[in-house]
């Protein structure tokens, strides 16, 4: 809400100033006034109106030669009521319709267009919403409109080194005459404070004598026409003639107005040029986003153009540019802002205290407030001492100082006498008493606190709480029970609308203590018999009442104040306003606290005043109701906020025929605000002519722990002229005092708030840390020490000592005073004439890198960027959040239901570069939240602490978010520079001399064959089966009702494979490769082996999903194809599928191969099995889609087929009479090989559970492991999360259903990933109750290159015993930011950064397992981050693929080490992790080496030199907000993009984007490029439960998401 004259065309208002005012006559005052109304409603235009008023007053201002005279009164204007002035400028129409003063001069909005107009060119991509009004966004409907007075961009001079400033006005002085312009300016005076102060309205200069002040007039007027020519020659000499074209009709005439603004920053017009920028995939992208390729993505959407502008828009520099810091090799290092080397600091000499004319002595004044009553009330019964009135300003009742002195007494004697509990007198002197009266009804609460007062007891005035979750209403809770407060008064009326509970008493509110409530206005109040009286002693020190205020954090503190300290601010108000007795006086304030209680209701009484009291409400209804009674009641005094001020100015046309001429003192009480000064400038310009004369307004400074800190005193107390500062918004940020010199757009303007309270001593200090005295020219603390403050914060001893008991000191550490002083929570400084000036409150106060900024100083500049159309004026929040080691800047407006979303967009963009233009600091947030729904202040305004609570908690809603952190963060760690990699024979070396092992570890040898493993061919091992125990069962498929659906024993399996390969033989070649698309079943594992019966090659494929053959049918397609498959089997109603209209939509359904219906085979055996010549021949291809989007094929020999089986049945020790329940999926990976394989070769059964059944009965799979009390169970991740999240709040029902789990040894998830620890810990808890064993839980790892590195059976029990079990998986914990380094470090658990991993399983029998460095594939040593590279029996041969790629991938299957062990071949796995040995020893007493798998290298994001796994960026994410149901990350062009689905309602979608920007900036520094909220089941997951990161990469740059929201941070 700042009040700035932000630009340096100062503050002065085209009127006359009120010396020049007084002098002209009647005549031509009231014609000015007609023309100002002329213009007002738009009769007449700008340039009008300042042609007929430079006539009018032409002749009442001395001429210049050859100057136009209408030139001459603006600067003649301007200089004689600011000396500080820094140019003049044309002044705007002040519309009755647009007024909007209240927290701006016109000159902030000049400043802001001229910040603005130099970001015309800047396009931010506007987020997109669901449902938004346009389908398609344009790029250009983005670009803020130009909204400078004149288009500069054709006339902008671009002259090397002469160009000093660029106006809107193509005016270019040149700069030794602007020097020279401003040293005259400055009236050539040497103080520094003359320039701060203006010249009085009576033309008394303050520094000098008026002689000079017109004579530095007279040259100021000259200077500024000179500087005006000397621009004009300049454009005529240098340029080519200035474009007037886009010029607005009111700054056309651009000769006669000088315009001295430097406008700071690039000269503009520099990024017309397209830009053609290199991103991360090494494309280019030119202009607005043509149609590229990146990765074989077409780019052409909305959504990469988007992304493109963003990039555009982040090129730019940021502003303080990264320093050189010092990264140690282990640690990223924040960077800690150093201070500016060339920041302003104070200069001047240690500041005075400052000591107020002392107390008066009055004689007869009153020993106390309750003894001033008394003598009113029973000397002049008759006098009126308070008139309320009703919503339509009519008075409703007058209470005299009789009837108050009365009432109050018979309240005081029932209070203390008439309420008790169980015999005992309810209330006792001392005791506290919550009042809790409306806003209109002052009489009431005026009775009932004298009440209080005449018995002794200590009045609590709070507000009315309205519903049980007030914003803040728990915090006055919190008050009342410290206060031990048991009894509330309030009215009958009040009572009555108060929420009630069921048994019709008032509700208790939440944290509010169990209160009595008693009506002031009812029939229990009692006449008080004859010989009873209060009693009436002199002001002691006891608690006379209670204030609360509300901190910036929002606890609500009780501030004591004492009889004494209430008599003697009541004495220092009366003699400091000069009060008399019987005056009137009108009060627009709350009367229960602070100036309005001061006031009205205190001092009022003290010296028999007439208090009208204005309602709230009535103003609302009626803004000038108050100046309407000042008029009708002639009132000599009225206490206001410059809101009302400013409201009336809304309304002024309604009133000719009223007069303020009875006013002595316009007290305005937020005096102290930066902005207030605009309020009363404009206030003063339409009302002097209604008889406001200028020296009344008397603004004042005031805390609630300091009570009334200075005010302006009436002009008839001869004290010096009121007094105005320019200063400088840079050295204020700083703390420093500079009269604005260059500057020009942020400059804050700021009147005094008059003198110091008589008896109050006053000094300024440090606002952190130590309390030193200020320099005079330094922003302190202002600190006072006086008999009339606050005593204490009620029990809160500690925040007493601080505020209430400050000793301030010199900076020798010297005590100035032996006084206590209190600190007043005001930020300022003492002027000349000892004038106190204040520039802002501790609570908005916001030190962001070092430098403070006042949150009212921000709403000032945001209300500038012409809100009417967007928001709601004084509905603006600003408050600052800790992010990332610094505070951030959070801007929060209510927006106007009629505001479109382009133009509130384009409104927010325009508002951060106004910010970022005045106050060199970056808005971390905007948020626009609809209209009414931002917590409210009791009178109207905003609930700053609670907004702040709501948007840290995700529960704002607002519906227009704008993040900027690109801008705004300046403190991340230094991207890391790669170091030259150390060479090989140093690092073994290396490793030698540190003693560390080289980090390699196998599982136990593969032993002696037994029967089954003589055979070479896994075909063999069924016939021989079938032969052997041909009734042996090997598989029972289950279907949702948990019944058999279909099972094989080994006979019945090898006859249908027969049929097939009956079928097969005579139709295909030997080698050839034949599909299997077949649902999870029998049939596929009997074609299977009818393909190898015939020497055929299987490809199991997933079948299509009929509900969704759009995405599904391609991917079968792609596999097909890819595989070269010249046969398709499959069933008869998924042949119907392939060959279906739907299908055809989807893919080109005549070029399927042949496709084979195997349902209704013709029992035929084939003539003769095929038998391979060797085992390296290829057994089948296993295809999968991996994690990034990429289809892989790999080859399985026969030879590496039988090798897994075995392997697989040596470590779960598998025997034909051993039971296992699968539920995975069957077509590839570990999955396949369980299903299709394992059985048959070790002759175990196996119970299938199709993972798709789990959809229609969650509890399928664990039922089936309890029915068939299986020991050994694999799943997926998927499965898992099934059940945890189906089955979680079931446990009982199932426990009643008889499932049992404690079965179960081994539950191992199968995965080609990271253990998911929190999965897999929350699965063994919730099924605890079912018996499952926390051990049974483990993970498995595989990958592409090897389906099966690593399988964790744990044994329980006798096996256990026996040996041959592995220790149980172990957990570490490691530090995410060293793993981003590529290193290992083990931390402790739980501290900051640390990530737990858990071993991925022990490693099967045969395989080989090494860390290696990615880059010089040199071995590591243990616990050292590298590749995982594996060599055993079972490796896959190679990838199979179409697209030619083997060279690349062929290392990918026989690498071997660049040194060490150089001759074994190894494949990689692609992911990263370490190898680390445990104390453990497993079955052959060697110490046992965990495998702990990281991530994936695909999957890796490269961001600021440094490697992020998505997983646990993801993790941070998720946990940041209670809807975020699942999240993803991928990186597009640099830049971090953040899917996350929302589980809730949609108005929460916009509450997400700062959460998820604070937490990954928080925990990862990063920052997040766009944040996309998008449905549940958005984000593509494959079979294993692995998300398809890429393939949401695709959709979302294909615009396929619908999308919620897409917010794009700056």
């Amino acid at each position: 809400m700042a009040e700035r004259s932000s630009t340096g065309l100062l503050t002065m208002m085209l009127e006359p100033t009120p010396a020049l005012a007084m002098t002209l006559p009647a005549e031509v005052r009231e014609k000015l006034a007609e023309l100002e109304l002329e213009l007002s409603e738009g009769d007449i235009t700008q340039k009008g109106y300042e042609k007929k008023r430079g006539k009018l007053l032409a002749p009442y201002i001395p001429q210049i030669q050859g100057v136009d005279p209408s030139l001459q009164i603006d600067n003649r204007i301007q200089a004689s009521s600011q000396v500080a002035l820094q140019g003049s400028k044309s002044n705007k129409s002040r519309a009755a319709n647009t007024r909007d003063e209240r927290f701006r001069s016109d000159l902030h909005t000049e400043a802001v267009q001229a910040a603005l107009a130099k970001y015309k060119e800047r396009k931010m991509p506007m987020p997109s919403k669901r449902r938004s009004v346009l389908v398609q966004s344009s790029v250009e409907a983005c670009t803020p409109p130009d909204t400078s007075s004149a288009s500069e961009d054709e006339g902008s001079l671009r002259r090397q080194g002469r160009l000093t400033t660029s106006t809107p006005y193509q005016g270019h002085s040149h700069p030794a005459v602007e020097h020279w312009f401003n040293r005259v300016i400055q009236g050539s005076s040497t103080s520094s404070s003359a320039s701060s102060t203006s010249s009085h309205p009576g033309g008394r200069s303050v520094t000098t004598t008026n002689t000079t002040a017109h004579a530095a007039l007279n040259v100021n007027a000259a200077a500024t026409a000179l500087a005006d020519l000397m621009a004009h020659t300049q454009l005529d000499n240098h340029s080519a003639p200035p474009d007037v074209t886009g010029l607005s009709e009111r700054s056309s005439h651009h000769a006669e107005r000088p315009h001295v603004a430097s406008v700071r920053g690039v000269s503009r017009g520099f990024n017309h040029h397209t830009s053609v920028m290199e991103t991360a995939d090494g494309c280019e992208w030119r202009g607005e986003g043509s149609l590229t390729l990146i990765d074989g993505v077409p780019v052409n959407s909305r959504v990469s153009n988007k992304i493109q502008q963003l990039l555009n828009t982040l090129k730019r520099p940021k502003r303080p540019p990264l320093r050189e810091f010092f990264v140690d090799d282990f640690e990223e290092l924040l960077d800690v802002q150093q201070p500016d080397p060339n920041q302003p600091k104070p200069e001047g000499q240690q500041m005075c205290p400052l000591e107020g004319e002392p107390l008066g002595v009055v004689t007869n004044w009153p020993p106390s407030l309750p003894a001033a009553l008394q003598r009113w009330g029973t000397t002049q019964p008759k006098s009126p001492c308070l008139t309320a009135l009703d919503n339509a300003g009519k008075p409703v009742y007058t209470l005299t100082y009789g009837k108050l002195w009365t009432r109050s007494q018979k309240l005081a004697y029932t209070l203390l006498n008439k309420l008790s509990s169980r015999n005992e007198p309810l209330l006792v002197p001392g005791d506290r008493v919550a009042l809790v009266f409306p806003n209109n009804d002052p009489v009431m609460f005026m009775v009932a606190f004298y009440g209080c007062l005449l018995a002794e007891l200590v009045p609590v005035p709070i507000e009315v709480p309205l519903t049980r979750k007030d914003a803040g209403s728990q915090q006055i809770g919190f008050l009342l029970g410290s206060c031990g407060v048991t009894l509330a008064l309030t009215t009958d009326a009040c009572q009555k609308g108060l929420p009630k509970a069921q048994t019709g008493e008032v509700a208790t509110f939440k944290g509010w203590p169990r209160l009595l409530w008693f009506v002031t206005d009812g029939k229990h109040v009692v006449k008080p018999p004859k010989d009873w009286h209060p009693p009436i002693r002199e002001a002691s020190n006891d608690i006379a009442y209670i204030e609360y205020k509300t901190s910036k954090e929002g606890s609500t503190m009780g501030i004591t104040v004492s009889h004494s300290a209430m008599l003697a601010h009541c004495h220092a108000l009366t003699q400091a306003c000069g009060y008399t007795e019987g005056e009137t006086i009108t009060n627009v304030l709350d009367f229960k606290r602070e100036a309005g209680l001061w006031h009205g209701v205190l001092t009022s009484v003290m010296n028999r005043m007439h208090v009208i009291s204005i309602p709230y409400s009535l103003m609302k209804v009626n803004p000038l109701s108050w100046i309407m009674k000042v008029h009708t009641y002639k009132a000599r005094v009225a206490v206001v906020k410059s809101r009302d001020m400013h409201w009336s100015l809304l309304a002024q046309r309604d009133q000719r025929d009223i007069s303020l001429s009875s006013l002595r003192m316009l007290i305005v009480a937020d005096g102290a605000n930066p902005w207030s000064i605009s309020s009363c400038d404009a206030f003063l310009n339409v009302f002097q002519s209604r008889g406001l004369r200028p020296e009344v307004i008397c603004p004042c400074a005031s805390s609630s722990e300091a009570m009334t800190v200075a005010i302006r005193r009436p002009p008839e107390m001869g004290v010096p002229p009121p007094g105005k500062a320019v200063l400088s918004m840079g050295g204020l940020s700083h703390g420093v005092i500079r009269v604005d010199t260059e500057e020009k757009l942020s400059v804050l303007t700021v009147q005094d708030v008059g003198q110091v309270m008589p008896g109050a001593l006053v000094c300024v200090v440090r606002a952190e840390g130590i309390p030193y005295l200020c320099q005079t020219d330094e922003v302190g603390e202002i600190c006072v020490s006086s008999g009339s403050t606050g005593v204490a914060y009620y029990g809160l001893p500690g925040m007493t000592k601080n505020i209430f008991e400050t000793v301030p000191v010199t900076p020798s550490g010297i005590p100035i005073s032996g006084r206590p002083f209190t600190r007043t929570s005001l930020l300022g400084f003492v002027g000349p004439d000892s004038l106190v000036f204040v520039v802002g409150k501790m609570d908005g106060l916001m030190v962001v890198s070092g430098r403070r900024h006042n949150a009212d100083d921000v709403v000032a500049t945001a209300l500038a960027v012409e809100p009417m159309k967007f928001v709601y004026r004084g509905r603006i929040a600003v408050f600052s959040v800790s992010v990332l080691h610094d505070e951030r800047i959070v801007v929060v407006a209510e927006q106007r239901p009629d505001a479109s979303e382009e133009d509130s967009f384009q409104w927010m963009s325009r508002v951060l570069q106004a910010i970022d233009s005045i106050h060199q600091v970056g808005v971390y947030c905007l948020a626009l939240v609809p209209a009414n729904t931002l917590p409210k202040a009791p009178l109207g305004g905003i609930h700053i602490s609670e907004t702040k609570q709501r948007f840290l908690e995700g529960a704002l809603h607002p519906c227009n978010v704008l993040m900027c952190p690109h801008t705004c963060v300046t403190n991340l760690p230094k991207p890391r520079q790669k170091q030259p990699e150390v060479g090989p024979a140093s690092m073994i070396v290396g490793n030698l001399v540190a003693g560390k092992r080289i980090a390699q570890a196998c599982g136990r040898d593969l032993g002696q064959l037994e029967d089954n493993d003589q055979f070479l061919y896994i075909q063999d091992v069924l016939q021989w089966r079938a032969q052997a125990t041909p009734d042996h069962p090997l598989f029972l498929v289950l279907n949702a009702k948990g019944t058999v659906s279909s099972s094989a024993s080994c006979l019945q399996l090898h006859k249908r494979a027969e049929r097939v390969a009956a079928a097969l033989m005579g139709r295909l070649n030997t080698g050839d490769h034949v599909a299997l698309v077949y649902p999870p079943g029998i049939d596929l594992i009997a074609t299977f082996y009818g393909c190898l019966y015939a020497g055929c090659v299987p490809v199991t494929v997933r079948p299509p999903h009929p509900q969704n053959l759009a995405t599904t049918l391609p991917t079968v397609k792609m596999i097909v194809e890819v595989s070269k498959s010249v046969c398709i089997l499959t069933t008869q109603a998924i042949t119907k599928l392939l060959k279906s209209k739907e299908a055809a939509a989807a893919v080109d359904i005549k070029s399927w191969p042949t496709v084979l219906d195997t349902d209704d085979l013709p029992r035929k055996k084939s003539p003769q099995m095929y038998k391979p010549p060797t085992p390296e021949m290829l057994a089948y291809l296993d295809f999968s889609v991996s994690t990034t989007g990429i289809l892989a094929g790999v080859k399985m020999s026969h030879a590496a087929t039988s090798a897994l089986c075995r392997s697989i049945k040596l470590q779960c020790e598998l025997y034909p009479s051993r039971q296992i329940a699968i539920c995975l999926d069957p077509y590839c990976g570990l999955g396949f090989a369980l299903w299709c394989l394992c059985s048959v070769y070790s002759g175990h059964q196996s119970i299938l559970v199709p993972p798709l059944e789990l959809e229609s009965n969650a509890s399928l799979w664990l039922a089936a492991v309890s029915q068939y009390k299986v020991r050994v169970t694999f799943c997926s991740y998927s499965v898992m999360e099934m059940c945890t999240k189906g089955l979680g709040s079931q446990t009982e029902a199932l426990r009643l259903r008889n499932v049992n789990l404690s079965c179960v040894r081994t539950c191992m998830v199968v995965a080609e990933e990271r253990p998911r620890i929190a999965l897999t810990q929350s699965f063994s808890k919730i099924f605890k109750d079912l018996g499952l064993s926390p051990r049974a839980v483990s993970t498995t790892f595989g990958c592409r290159v090897n389906v099966a590195i690593c399988l964790q059976p744990n044994r329980l029990g006798k096996l256990a015993e026996q040996g041959t079990a592995g220790p149980d998986p172990t957990t570490v914990f490691v530090d995410m930011r060293a793993l981003r380094h590529d290193r290992v470090r083990l931390v402790e658990r739980g501290s900051p950064h640390s990530l737990p991993l858990m071993e991925s399983g022990k490693i099967l029998p045969g395989v080989k397992v090494i860390i290696a460095n990615t880059e010089t594939k040199g071995p590591l040593g243990d616990s050292h981050l590298g590749e995982i590279w594996v060599s055993s029996p079972h490796n896959a041969t190679g990838y199979y693929t179409v697209y030619g790629e083997e060279a690349l991938h062929a290392d990918h299957f026989n690498t071997k080490l660049s040194f060490g062990d150089t001759q074994t071949v190894w494949a990689r796995t692609g992911y990263l992790g370490f190898l680390r040995r445990t104390e453990l020893t497993d079955a052959s007493g060697e110490r046992h080496d965990a495998l702990y798998v990281v991530g994936s290298l695909d999957e890796t994001l490269e961001l600021r030199g440094m490697r992020y796994h998505p997983i646990d960026i993801e993790t941070s994410v998720i946990r940041s907000h209670k809807s975020i149901a699942e999240c993803a990350v991928f990186t597009w062009t640099n830049l971090l993009v953040v899917v996350v689905e929302l589980e809730g309602s949609e108005q929460e979608a916009l509450d997400l984007v700062a959460l998820v920007t604070n937490v990954v900036l928080e925990e990862h520094y990063l920052i997040v490029g766009v944040v996309v909220v998008v449905d549940p089941g958005v984000i593509p997951i494959n079979s294993r439960g692995e998300k398809q990161r890429m393939h949401l990469r695709d959709g979302f740059l294909a615009d396929q998401l619908d999308p919620i929201y897409v917010a794009y941070n700056m």
